[in-house]
């Protein structure tokens, strides 16, 4: 079992940076593929990073690419998700999601994880 909690989000402005940290119970992080996913208002949930149980392959949505930074810490149990230049169109509730590689290798969809934080609330005005 891995239980995951979400910190850092708030209101910023366009143009912002904003830095959300996941942090993840449990012995084995450092087996677990990490995924930030986001829900806008109205919207289904998707995808916008995943990095590998060795931090060395990441994934990014092409919408957040060059602008977001997804990286993790396995001493401390976290994965950060570094976003840069913000714009309102980023404004959503940001999930935290695990998956132990043995579960599959779907890293940048929602059913390639089985484990989800609660969420973290991200707002950009224009």
């Amino acid at each position: 079992q891995v239980q995951l909690v979400e910190s850092g989000g708030g209101l910023v402005q366009a143009g912002d940076s904003l830095r959300l940290s996941c942090a993840a119970s449990g012995r084995t992080f450092s087996s677990y593929a990490m995924g930030w996913f986001r829900q806008g208002p109205g919207k289904e949930r998707e995808f916008v990073a995943a990095i590998r149980w060795s931090g060395g392959i990441t994934y990014y949505a092409d919408s957040v690419k060059g602008r977001f930074t997804i990286s993790r810490d396995n001493a401390k149990n976290a994965v950060y998700l570094q976003m840069n230049s913000l714009k309102p169109e980023d404004t959503a509730a940001y999930y935290c999601a695990a998956a132990h590689r043995s579960y599959g290798s779907s890293w940048t969809t929602t059913t390639g994880y089985n484990y989800w934080g609660q969420g973290t609330q991200v707002t950009v005005s224009s």
